[in-house]
């Protein structure tokens, strides 16, 4: 399935095109996945087109960490001003979190490059991750610690992505369960 017919696109929509593939394969069949041959053959460009825009795979999965880390970051971002402001539960933020590293995969490709010995790669998340943090801190209402909550917070949800299903059924526990912690953590900070 070729997203694109083969037309000129610009550097930047070439790249873009690129990536929303790259993310397709990452969401359908794991980090594993995400290569320069596979993305080139989904948006039916050639392999040394993508290694002009990313280098090699793990340019590729960097700059696929990098768009997706900037993306999720700016919707919690905004569940949470939200949530601050009353408009809504913080029950969102949680799930936005927990989403992100399950099914939208920042958890397995995050996996997936350290294991692979990529962790350079991770940069792109922890600066995304931490701009929110600062920009987050400066509505925070004094005292309140959202550097601790967010380390919970990312934490859970990344182990939840990792091992979540198996442990919660392991322990007989509902699948939801680190969710719940999460949230309990969090509205009790905010309190």
């Amino acid at each position: 399935m070729s997203i694109v017919a083969r037309r000129r696109l610009s550097p930047e929509a070439s790249r873009d095109t690129a990536l929303q593939a790259a993310r397709e394969l990452l969401i359908e069949a794991g980090p594993q996945a995400v290569t320069l041959k596979a993305v080139a053959t989904r948006i039916g460009r050639t392999h040394a087109n993508l290694l002009h825009h990313f280098g090699s795979a793990s340019g590729l999965q960097k700059a696929l960490a990098g768009s997706m880390a900037e993306a999720i970051t700016a919707k919690i971002g905004q569940a949470a001003l939200r949530a601050r402001a009353g408009e809504q539960e913080p029950r969102e933020v949680v799930d936005l979190t927990f989403d992100a590293f399950d099914t939208e995969g920042a958890g397995a490709l995050a996996s997936w490059m350290i294991l692979t010995g990529n962790e350079d790669a991770l940069d792109p998340i922890l600066e995304a991750i931490h701009r929110l943090v600062d920009e987050l801190a400066d509505v925070a209402r004094p005292g309140k610690p959202i550097h601790a909550d967010t380390l919970h917070l990312v934490l859970l949800a990344l182990g939840d992505a990792l091992l979540g299903g198996s442990m919660t059924r392991a322990l007989g526990l509902p699948r939801d369960m680190a969710r719940r912690l999460a949230l309990e953590t969090l509205v009790r900070s905010q309190g």
